[in-house]
């Protein structure tokens, strides 16, 4: 029974210590592209590049990521991917769960031989968005 309490309580302070750790950034985007499939499943190709200034929210106290676009998206994260680094691109991946319940998959990218630009894509099994993050403020 002490074992017990003692594992738990080592647990609870581990669990504790990890989410007071948890932060939130905030991304400016300049501009948006989507692609979606069309009636034979195929994807069509990415839309040119829209002017879309929003702010994109990661809240690592809620697992949450906030889209401010005009139409206010919201992200519960249900599991943190591991960080995969290639020659060109590192990516952090999150499995996530959208508002209506719908699954669907939020990568940041860094291109690492494109002057490290950054972009965020929001990836449902019909629907690909990406939006290009200007700054982090």
């Amino acid at each position: 029974m002490k074992l017990w309490l003692n594992l738990h309580l080592i647990l609870s302070c581990f669990l504790l210590s990890f989410s007071a750790n948890a932060q939130v950034y905030h991304f400016k985007t300049s501009s948006l592209s989507v692609m979606d499939k069309d009636e034979k499943g195929k994807w069509n190709t990415w839309t040119e590049f829209k002017k879309a200034e929003i702010i994109i929210t990661l809240d690592g106290k809620k697992d949450r990521f906030i889209v401010n676009s005009k139409d206010l998206q919201l992200y519960k994260i249900n599991k943190y991917l591991e960080k995969v680094t290639t020659e060109n691109d590192e990516t952090i991946g999150f499995e996530c769960e959208d508002n209506t319940g719908e699954l669907c998959y939020i990568m940041i990218i860094t291109r690492k031989k494109e002057n490290n630009r950054k972009q965020f894509y929001i990836i449902y099994n019909d629907l690909k968005m990406v939006y290009n993050i200007t700054d982090y403020i």
